[in-house]
């Protein structure tokens, strides 16, 4: 990064080159600055977004500069603004300056009543954009922040090519709070390189914008006081799955939802809250939170969680398996919501369109189900999740919604979801509307290459049990499963335990035997064995034991995982593990013995099934050689961690039911 002097009225200048390849400059550049000035939370994680004021929406935006001049700005500021430099990109004189004013919506806010503002001017013949910052008190009084004046201009040179230049007008008197100004040097550290970065890749996106259909403003501000609200759960959160990020994706999309329907009510006039049903609830935090924040509501799912217990009598779920059919059908509700809802998701639009006409739908696809089976890839051009959600948009287009997309702000790589606020047909048509829901389910039904979702098998009685429960039902069509009452654990860890050791001595035997000639029998030289990819260890199984692994996740890598104790997978290959090895453990060359009376439940593969044994002395290996060095526990059992939730919730004041 180079600095330097073009003008005096442009005392600071940090430049940086472009690649040498940089085919899509000029046009590149602007679509960079685009996704600065509409989304900088995407480089300033301070900020939850801007909303920017069109031309077209406030005629007098051409005048603010104008204004704020008479009211006090230099004739600095005004040359820093008609300034060309000589390397810049100049184009026709014909070509427009555009005028917008973007306010800065930060993540918490710590300015009272203040908005904190920018004038944007793109200047499109200079290839330049300039960034006024004003600050608008409580009475509508506006005030410009001089010392914060910036500019970036597009550059080039013949036999240099293209290079990016950052401009400031007074370096020496920058002002910054952390949050909508931030330090003079992330501009040159980090913005630069994001803007030349974005220019020269020139990508666009295949979904919208985060937080499209909702003002982000109201979001920011709501989803702090939830944040604030629900933070305890993740102390005593009882599940195996990670708390923070379940819970904050929980207070998220919680926090779109209500401000979703807040907005709805404001338009429609709406004297009531929204009710809703959540198919598919999982742990139910979703459910307890729009509960609890005034709409009425319930949740269903196939499974009961441990958290369920938690909430409290307010909070309704319910332990349900959910099969299309008229049996499943919620007149009552305003909103059906499907939260990654996995083989209900493209039946939750049918589901709404058929339960009533004012019916409303909430959607956020993760797992990639048809109506009766996974879903199937049917063109090349798109990535699959792209293809997906074009597919559930399909599927509420057909049932009868006008469908929107949006982009949720969650920890998550699965963030977009689709919303159904009304109709594309009149109720009287309703009649014609089905007729296209049930031939669009039956065409799906009939696609070649449907396969069902599940490989698990069931017996004859219970397939007989539910297919006659769904003809009694009147189920729309035959052939959806639900999800397993009791979830099945497919990793490998309910394998018979002598299957298992089979596997693991014949793989480290073979691994061993690659290099048994090369230690030439020495004792001083333990043998580390060789290496195999994880399908030459395929090669060296039947064909009965791979089909058993074929069943579970992660197959065979999965189960040499699993036995981490002997073996190491790194970069699809198979090794054995060397204790002394800082690959294995990060430990100094000098490893430290077992403390005395540590606990070994577990006997030393390596002392039992190694040639030489096992390469550490016994009191420094973690686990047993031989059943002398084994030490059971002695500790005496925990507390149920359900009576400490309660106790922790409790002195947290969390406002939970005893339960």
């Amino acid at each position: 990064m180079a600095a330097a002097g073009l003008t005096p009225d442009m005392s600071n200048v940090s430049v940086l080159q472009f690649p040498a390849d940089s085919s899509t400059l000029p046009e590149g550049f602007w679509s960079a600055v685009d996704v600065w000035i509409k989304k900088p939370h995407v480089l300033n994680k301070r900020l939850c977004g801007v909303t920017e004021t069109l031309s077209k929406e406030a005629e007098n935006v051409r005048n603010l500069l104008d204004d704020v001049s008479v009211h006090g700005v230099s004739s600095q500021v005004l040359s820093f603004l008609s300034s060309k430099n000589s390397n810049a990109v100049t184009q026709e004189n014909h070509k427009p300056v555009s005028r917008t004013v973007r306010t800065f919506v930060p993540k918490v806010n710590s300015y009272g009543t203040r908005l904190q503002k920018e004038v944007v001017v793109r200047d499109f013949g200079r290839q330049q954009v300039t960034f006024v910052p004003l600050e608008e008190d409580a009475d509508g009084q506006v005030s410009l922040k001089e010392d914060n004046v910036y500019q970036i201009q597009l550059c080039s040179q013949d036999c240099e090519g293209w290079f990016l230049e950052l401009h400031i007008l007074s370096p020496g008197t920058w002002f910054s709070d952390g949050v909508v100004y931030p330090r003079l040097p992330w501009l040159t550290s980090d913005l630069l390189p994001k803007l030349v970065r974005w220019a020269s890749e020139c990508k666009s996106s295949e979904f919208k914008s985060t937080l499209s259909l909702l003002p982000v403003e109201k979001y920011s501000l709501m989803y702090q006081q939830l944040k604030d609200k629900y933070k305890a759960m993740v102390k005593v959160w009882p599940e195996v799955t990670d708390p923070e990020k379940f819970v904050y994706e929980d207070v998220a999309i919680a926090t779109y939802l209500l401000v979703l329907w807040a907005e709805e009510q404001q338009e429609k006039g709406f004297t009531h809250r929204q009710s809703f049903v959540d198919l598919g609830c999982g742990n139910g935090l979703l459910v307890h939170i729009l509960t609890s924040e005034g709409h009425p509501g319930k949740g269903l799912d196939v499974r009961r969680r441990k958290i369920w217990d938690m909430y409290g009598s307010q909070t309704v779920l319910e332990e349900k398996a959910i099969t299309p059919s008229e049996s499943f059908l919620f007149p009552t509700a305003d909103w059906l919501i499907g939260n990654h809802s996995d083989e209900l998701t493209p039946w939750i639009p049918i589901i709404a369109a058929r339960s009533s006409y004012s019916c409303r739908f909430f959607v956020l696809p993760c797992c990639f189900f048809d109506f009766y089976g996974k879903y199937q890839r049917r063109q090349c051009k798109k990535s699959q999740y792209k293809e997906y959600i074009d597919f559930i948009t399909q599927v509420s287009q057909v049932s009868g919604f006008n469908t929107e997309e949006d982009c949720l702000r969650i920890p998550s790589t699965k963030r977009v979801c689709l919303v159904g606020k009304s109709r594309n047909y009149q109720s009287c048509e309703e009649a014609d509307a089905e007729r296209r829901r049930a031939h669009y389910i039956q065409s799906r039904q009939a696609s070649p290459g449907v396969r069902g979702q599940r490989s698990d098998f069931r017996n004859d009685e219970d397939l007989s049990h539910e297919n006659g429960a769904r003809t009694c039902s009147g189920s729309w069509g035959v052939g959806f499963q639900p999800r397993d009452r009791v979830e099945s654990v497919r990793n490998c860890a309910n394998l018979p335990r002598d299957f298992v050791d089979s596997v693991v001595l014949r793989v480290a035997n073979v691994l061993l035997g690659m290099t048994a000639k090369d230690n030439g029998g020495c004792s001083t030289d333990w043998n580390q064995g060789g290496s195999l990819s994880v399908s030459e260890v395929a090669g060296l199984m039947e064909q009965e034991t791979l089909q058993l692994l074929k069943k579970e996740c992660g197959g065979l890598q999965t189960l040499l995982k699993n036995n981490h104790q002997v073996f190491r997978v790194e970069g699809g290959r198979v090794y054995v593990r060397d204790w002394r090895d800082g690959k294995s453990i990060r430990v100094d060359t000098k490893r430290k013995p077992v403390a005395p009376g540590a606990v070994k439940t577990r006997f030393c593969w390596f002392h039992t099934h190694h040639p030489q044994g096992c390469p550490l002395l016994t009191q420094q290996c973690s686990f047993a050689h031989g059943p002398d060095d084994l030490r059971p526990s002695t500790r005496p059992l925990k507390r149920r961690k359900g009576e400490l939730l309660l106790n922790v919730l409790n002195e947290a004041n969390f406002g939970l039911d005893d339960v």
